[in-house]
Order: structure tokens, then C-alpha cells, then sequence
């Protein structure tokens, strides 16, 4: 895998940012990843169909769908911004943010913000836009809308709240942060009145209303003999079931935090670069290799792991039902046994890799490849 390092003027300090496009690291990085495992046979164990098909724009960024009142909420990477019923794909309204997106799609299914590359924070009501305000450095993490508020996260860590009316900056959270930092999608939500945001390997708790930081849990200890070597920010989306949170650290941890606490519950040394996803019962995520592993929820024990897709490049997981879902760099969407790991089903898309994780929402998943192709499947 290659990592493109730039320059960002953040603050004081002039700090490096790690720029990795996540479609990239899914492509494989093939000029220095072992060839795709071949796809084995296997008795298929349930039932799945497509039920529609959508079209963006090429995706050129770390794109995270969202669903709010029976809707899909999407963006392309030329500015489009569509919300798409859940049950039949049919459009419910259609925005363009007039500029290539670096970052989207937040929504609390009134309001739906997106980033261009020119750093503008783009903000429609049912699609009509409502305001556009320009943050100082690059937005590579979805916002995050919630409370009449539109909170954006840059690269370099800080946090802008924005009034989801009429634009007004209420407050700015900018910390000390490492000279490195990585220029992939990160960890942004709420719990209660505590909104969650990842600081390098830290999740931040902070009061949503005025910007401070009210507890903060190390979710990885960065190692390495240089800074690329300590990378270890948070990964999003991250996994929430109930007071849980469980998420990824860059090629360092797999861990869950108490937030009902402001504690870490447990963390696991292993390496990776995509969202983990959680049933309760068992946190899963696939590794540098592909390897795929559930651990425990409650412990961190692993529970089982598999090895029949290693270096397929595949997505972030998402937990149907009975299955843990991931696509992979050929446009193939796996669906495993959430307890056992046994391959159940296997899909295909358009052939091109799965960005993302997938998303699942009143029993429709939804898969995006990297040119854009929207894909709804439904599993019996």
C-alpha cells in the first residue's frame, strides 16, 4: 500500500497529513499485494436477490451512506446528493453541491451535509440548499448531523459545529495533535447528550452545546520506530450496540469502549484498515491480509476467523441478521455465518470494487462500488 504525504497549514504548527484514498487501499494496492485468493464452491445456505440499482457519479471518497426515515441518503464525487427510497430505489429528491466532494453524506433526514474539495461545508434541506460555509483545512469524514447542529470534522482533527438553519459557527474544538495524521474517514456520533468524535487513537466524548471535552479513552498505544510506523487513528464508521461503541485504530487495535463509562472495555492488537461492525455478540473486521476475525464482544475473545478470502480487498463489515456482510475488490458481496464464519451466500455487483462498508437499513443492504454503482440486495 502507498501513502501519499502533503502538507496542511493547521494552526500554529505546519502538520504532514497522510493522504490514503480508501478506493485505493481497496483496489489492493496491486503492484505490491499477493493476487486475489480464488473463489471457492460452497452450498449456498440462504436465499438472496437484487431488488434495485442506483447511478453516482465515480466515488473518489470515502463514501458513507445513511438511512433516515426510509430513505438512502448518497453522494457522488462530481457533488451529487440523492436520497433514495429504502423498499424501491425511487428518488425522493436530487441536490448537486455544484463542486467535487471530498466528503459526505451526513443527515438526520431533514437536513444532509456534504464537503467539497474546496473545503465548503454544503447544507440542503429536502434538497433545496440552505447555506454553504468554508472550513480552513480538508474534510475527508462524513459530517455528522444531529440537534439542529451540522458538526464537520477536518483532517487535522478539529471540530466545527455549525447551526443546521442558517450556517452560524457555534463553536471550533482545535487540540494539540500528532505532526501525522491520516486522511481517512473517522469516527463521528453521538450517545445521549455526549457527542463522539475520534482524536488520532483517542475517542473524545465532548458536550455538543459548547465544544469541550468532557472524557477521552485510548483506543490504541501507537508503536513504531517513525511516525508512519504510529499511525494509529480511529476508523470509521464506527459500531455501536447500546452503550458500546467498537471501532478499528489504523493497522494498530480492534477495541470496544463503555461510553457509558468513558472507559475502554477491552482492545485487541490487530492490523487493518476498515470499519468493524457489531452484533452484540461478536465484533467483526477483516485485517491487512484479509484475514477475517470475530471477537467477543463482551471479552475480546476471538470466537472464530476465516481465510478463504484472503487479499480479495474486501470492504468494511456490516452485520445482516444471522450474516456479517463484506464486498471485496471484485465486486463480490460475502455473507458468512455471523457465529461460525462458514461462507452462506455470495452476490455480484457490476464487477468493479466495493467501497465503504455496506449499509443496512429495514432489512435492505445496500453496497456502493467505485464507480459509483448502487446496488440493493435482500437476504432471506
Amino acid at each position: 500500500m502507498s501513502l501519499t504525504l502533503g502538507l496542511n497549514n493547521g494552526g500554529v504548527a505546519l502538520k504532514r497529513i497522510v493522504l490514503l484514498a480508501l478506493w485505493v487501499a481497496l483496489a489492493g494496492c496491486a503492484a505490491d499485494r499477493p493476487k486475489p485468493t480464488p473463489l471457492d464452491t460452497y452450498a449456498p445456505q440462504i436465499t438472496g436477490t437484487q431488488v434495485w440499482t442506483a447511478q453516482l457519479s465515480r466515488v473518489g471518497f470515502p463514501l458513507v451512506p445513511v438511512a433516515r426515515d426510509g430513505a438512502f441518503l448518497v453522494a457522488g464525487g462530481a457533488g451529487e446528493v440523492m436520497a433514495l427510497d429504502i423498499e424501491t430505489g425511487a428518488l425522493r429528491w436530487r441536490a448537486d453541491a455544484a463542486e467535487p466532494l471530498a466528503a459526505g453524506v451526513g443527515s438526520d433526514g431533514r437536513f444532509t451535509s456534504v464537503v467539497t474539495r474546496t473545503n465548503q461545508v454544503v447544507t440542503f434541506e429536502n434538497g433545496r440548499e440552505l447555506w454553504r460555509k468554508r472550513v480552513p483545512s480538508s474534510v475527508v469524514t462524513p459530517p455528522f448531523v444531529a440537534g439542529e447542529r451540522v458538526f464537520v470534522m477536518a483532517v487535522d482533527r478539529t471540530v466545527h459545529a455549525f447551526d443546521a438553519l442558517d450556517g452560524r459557527r457555534l463553536w471550533t474544538l482545535q487540540r494539540p495533535g500528532d505532526a501525522l495524521t491520516l486522511a481517512q474517514s473517522s469516527v463521528m456520533g453521538a450517545y445521549k447528550n455526549t457527542l463522539l468524535v475520534a482524536q488520532g487513537s483517542r475517542l473524545a466524548g465532548v458536550d455538543p452545546l459548547r465544544g469541550t471535552v468532557q472524557w477521552e479513552v485510548p483506543m490504541a498505544a501507537p508503536r513504531g520506530s517513525n511516525e508512519v510506523e504510529r499511525l494509529a487513528d480511529l476508523v470509521g464508521p464506527a459500531a455501536r450496540v447500546g452503550d458500546r461503541l467498537c471501532m478499528r485504530a489504523f493497522q494498530s487495535a480492534v477495541g470496544c469502549a463503555d461510553l457509558s463509562r468513558g472507559a475502554v472495555a477491552w482492545t485487541r492488537t490487530a492490523a487493518g484498515i476498515n470499519a468493524v461492525a457489531s452484533d452484540g455478540e461478536f465484533v467483526f473486521g477483516a485485517d491487512a491480509s484479509d484475514r477475517i476475525t470475530a471477537w467477543r464482544a463482551l471479552s475480546g475473545d476471538i470466537a472464530w476467523t476465516n481465510e478463504k478470502l484472503l487479499y480479495r480487498g474486501l470492504s468494511g463489515a456490516q452485520v445482516v441478521g444471522q450474516s456479517v456482510v463484506f464486498g471485496d475488490i471484485e465486486g463480490y458481496v460475502h455473507f458468512l455465518s455471523s457465529s461460525t464464519g462458514v461462507q452462506q451466500l455470495r452476490l455480484s455487483t457490476n464487477g468493479k470494487p466495493v467501497v465503504g462498508s455496506p449499509l443496512v437499513a429495514g432489512g435492505t443492504l445496500l453496497v456502493a462500488t467505485q464507480d459509483g454503482g448502487l446496488f440493493a440486495f435482500r437476504a432471506n
